[in-house]
């Protein structure tokens, strides 16, 4: 078992930043993958970003490139969010997740291939 905790979140002005963390615990020594998805009210759940977690290569939606970056710290086994000038429709709450699976870049972008789950975060970006 893996367990995730994130910290981080809460309201910030739009143009803004934010960095979340997710600490992983537990048998985190099969880890592929780390990433982080978000859901708004009335919203499907949608994939922020992923990072595999031997060579750091990483994946973004289209909707945060160059605003947000996910990093890692492997001795800490912690998963990083910088976000960056930050919008409005950034608000939701975000969670991050763990996959022991080998997943392709398509499957990465899918919260149901991960394994663990966090609690969640809470980020309101005001206008």
């Amino acid at each position: 078992q893996v367990q995730l905790v994130e910290s981080g979140g809460g309201l910030v002005q739009a143009g803004g930043s934010l960095r979340l963390s997710c600490a992983a615990s537990g048998r985190t020594f099969s880890t592929y993958a780390m990433g982080w998805f978000r859901q708004a009210p009335g919203k499907e759940r949608e994939f922020v970003a992923a990072i595999l977690w031997n060579s750091g290569i990483t994946y973004y939606a289209n909707s945060v490139t160059g605003r947000f970056t996910i990093s890692r710290d492997n001795a800490k086994n912690t998963v990083y969010l910088q976000m960056n000038s930050l919008k409005p429709e950034d608000t939701a709450e975000y969670a991050c997740a763990s996959t022991t699976r080998v997943l392709s870049v398509l499957g990465l972008r899918d919260h149901i291939k991960y394994n663990y789950w966090g609690q969640g975060t809470q980020v309101t970006v005001s206008s």
